[in-house]
């Protein structure tokens, strides 16, 4: 197929594809290097002048759980080059890389995999007409007439299609509906996570470069938000090539291709692909480059921030005052004719699925502990503790079990809202959430293991561990309920943010954008690094419409109609040892209250015991979901270290629109757009390095003997203290998750 495709693309001049990519790349390239001095200066700024977030309650996991897999099992797949459904063995490992092996055996004698996919930009398709809808659409004039033979046959009902605008697609089928939700839950997260790819914790090139594709995209026109800003920073890259790219292509290129319609449609797919994989291998190394570039002038230009910080923060509000004076007319009138009117309602559509989402995660943490309360009651006690903690350990990864909650942001609609406002896709907002979610249940579940840990300190007796479980469950639903509402007011805040600053921005371009370059001459050359017109104007912009949404988001948490708590609702820090006791080694529950010995057995000490354990561990990473029907999922992850608090000043929109703008994905070394088929040296499995998820919440347990078994719901009054907040403004960088993307060579 790669010659078929080589032969199209031959014909097309390939060295003006490689000179165009080079062109789009070099031009953004320079949006990049100017952003980084801007980003370093921002997040210096911040490292002297603090956050004014409120102290969360949650603990986060600091060290990574082992390397598990998360989900394994068999389903079918299309071979494209011999036009056959194999049997695959597949295993998604705790970056989210799908790697599929000829059979189990083959992976248990460690035979390199047939291909590991890394999903950021796929979309999943439920039926084979939903995909031939898109193919159609895809590459105009090549609408398979009716009843001629389609470009795919599926053999059961229960297909699943991993479709890219740009990449290759790849073809599943399951043998049952219930197969079918399964692997779609697994797929989901799969791809929900490898979206969210630059890593939080990188303070400089994160936003740096999330601001150079905003600023690049603005300057073709190109406003709101964008669908494509997936996975690393080289896959978003390759996307924003391919998005110029792909039309000029398929203009000069759909002419020349023979054959029926499917058999067009399916060149157009490897000659895409083809592409793709160039532009990626070309974006990969003039990003390296670069990124290489101004790492190297990072130190000296630290010199001169540390040493001129003062003056250039003088001469940044020199600046935005002028640029205020010049602007604010106009913009608040558009903000006032055209935003103002609008924030309540996009307010609501997404306050409502996002806090049933939230109190979805509360029901299913809250669920699971009472089981596992009931069963300490029922079985064992504490000999039994170490596995169910085990599997409690790892609830936030458990895609099937999370599933509930992703599920409710599905509803999520910004209908009419939409098109006013130019966002092309509610994805970018739904993923954000559910990551949240899991963020927020992984904090509960470790602050749950944290404390419970240290009652088992104690020796109690089985009806002592249960009133202990209920009192700790009680203890971190209230610290749930507190740092959820921030974190959904923070997301609230942000995500109106990315509605309508693209917006106002694209409003007022027409009558501002001309004017702005007059103000360079007010900013010192030795500073230019450091400030520029176009970001300050935009932070003046952003100023403009702060405070209706401050104020809206305000108003929303006094009503209390969706668990939100008011902003002069105070929870300090009411366990100072709490945090104190996260600094501890990990627990392993698995070996430190194994049922072996009872209570507080200590680790196998013996080569004999060691190796018993890892043979038992191999053996529950690997159970196939399709023939275990019951079975809990081998479904085993790795949190990821917290992101740090982001940057909150309210001049400081450094990543926020831009992530606004992207969906979240993985920032691997050098991961794989669109998948590594047989021959093209994949690497193993066992690759991935461990992720890294920001902070989750929590739920809430009752008593052995409680006659109402459902979950205490959320009120003001369990916060604890009552002090007014400082004033202060919200966090405006939205947290990412970082995991380590698949390293597989094309």
């Amino acid at each position: 197929e790669g010659d078929e495709a080589g032969t199209h693309l031959q014909t097309a001049p390939l060295q003006a594809l490689c000179k165009k990519t080079g062109k789009i790349l070099t031009e953004f390239l320079q949006f990049y290097e100017d952003q980084y001095g801007v980003a370093l200066f921002n997040s210096m700024r911040h490292e002297i002048e603090g956050t004014g977030l409120p102290q969360a309650q949650l603990l986060w996991r600091k060290v990574p759980l082992d390397e598990r897999i998360i989900f394994s099992g068999n389903l079918f797949q299309y071979q494209e080059d011999s036009k056959k459904w194999r049997n695959r063995f597949s295993l998604v490992p705790h970056n989210y890389g799908l790697v599929l092996y000829d059979n189990k055996v083959a992976y248990e004698r460690q035979v390199p995999p047939r291909a590991v996919i890394n999903s950021a930009g796929y979309k999943i398709l439920t039926s084979v007409d939903q995909y031939l809808e898109l193919i159609g659409n895809s590459l105009p004039g090549t609408t398979a007439k009716s009843g001629s033979a389609p470009i795919l046959k599926c053999p059961t009902q229960f297909p699943l299609i991993l479709w890219h605008p740009y990449a290759r697609h790849y073809y599943f089928c399951m043998m049952t509906e219930a197969e079918q939700d399964k692997w779609q839950a697994v797929l989901q997260d799969c791809i929900r996570h490898c979206n969210n790819g630059i890593p939080e914790d990188s303070k400089v090139e994160g936003p740096a470069f999330t601001d150079a594709i905003r600023m690049y995209r603005q300057s073709k026109e190109l406003y709101g938000t964008w669908e494509m800003l997936c996975g690393n920073e080289v896959q978003i890259l390759s996307n924003l090539v391919m998005e110029e790219l792909g039309p000029e292509l398929k203009a000069e290129l759909s002419p020349r291709l023979k054959g029926k319609p499917q058999e067009r449609q399916r060149q157009w797919i490897q000659i895409s692909d083809a592409v793709y994989r160039m532009v990626y291998e070309q974006a990969k190394a003039r990003f390296e480059e670069v990124l290489s570039k101004v790492q190297q002038m990072r130190p000296a230009m630290q010199a001169v921030i540390r040493t001129d910080m003062d003056q250039i923060i003088t001469s940044k509000e020199h600046l935005a005052s002028k640029i205020r004076a010049f602007i604010l007319p106009k913009a608040e009138v558009c903000v006032r004719n055209h935003v103002q009117p609008y924030i309540p309602s996009i307010l609501e559509a997404l306050m409502v699925p996002t806090s049933q989402g939230f109190t979805e995660v509360r029901d299913v943490f809250f669920k699971e502990v009472t089981d596992m309360n009931l069963n300490v009651i029922n079985e064992g006690g504490i000999d039994k503790l170490g596995e169910y903690m085990e599997k409690l350990s790892r609830l936030a990864y458990h895609p099937l079990k999370m599933q509930s909650c992703y599920e409710k942001m599905e509803s999520l609609r910004l209908d009419g809202l939409q098109q006013r406002f130019d966002v092309s896709s509610t994805s970018v907002f739904k993923q954000r959430a559910q990551i949240h979610m899991r963020e927020q249940m992984d904090n509960a579940v470790y602050t749950f293991e944290t404390l419970l840990h240290q009652e088992l300190g104690k020796g109690p007796t089985k009806e002592e561990l249960c009133k202990s479980i209920q009192r700790v469950l009680e203890r971190v639903l209230k610290k749930y309920d507190y740092d959820s509402s921030s974190v959904r007011k923070r997301f609230f805040r942000e995500a109106l943010l990315q509605v309508s600053i693209p917006f106002l921005l694209k409003k007022l371009a027409p009558t501002c954008k001309s004017e702005l370059p007059r103000f360079q001459e007010l900013i010192f050359e030795d500073f230019a690094k450091f400030i520029l017109v176009e970001n300050t104007y935009e932070e003046v912009v952003l100023q403009t419409v702060m405070k209706d949404i401050l104020q809206a988001v305000k108003e929303a948490a006094v009503q209390r109609k969706h668990n939100l708590y008011r902003d002069s609702m105070v929870m300090h820090n009411s366990d100072p040892n709490l945090h104190l006791l996260a600094e501890g080694a990990p627990i392993d529950w698995g070996e430190e209250y194994s049922n072996s010995g009872g209570g507080g057995s200590p680790s196998p000490s013996t080569p004999e015991a060691a190796t018993l354990s890892e043979k038992r561990r191999r053996a529950k990473q690997v159970v196939s979901v399709v023939q275990d029907e019951e079975a809990g999922l081998p479904f085993e992850a790795s949190p990821e270290s917290p992101s740090p608090a982001s940057p909150d000043s309210v001049t400081e929109i450094q990543g926020l629109l831009a992530q606004g703008l992207r969906a979240e994905s993985p920032p691997p070394a050098s991961p794989l757009p669109n998948g590594a088929p047989a021959g093209e040296t994949p690497q193993p499995e066992a690759a991935p390095e461990a992720s890294s998820p920001p902070a989750s919440p929590l739920q809430h347990l009752l008593p052995g003997k409680a006659v109402d078994l459902g979950p205490p719901k959320p009120s003001d009054q369990e916060t604890g203290e009552q002090v007014s907040s400082p004033s202060s403004h919200p966090a405006l960088h939205t947290t990412t998750e970082d995991s380590a993307g698949v390293q597989t060579e094309f």
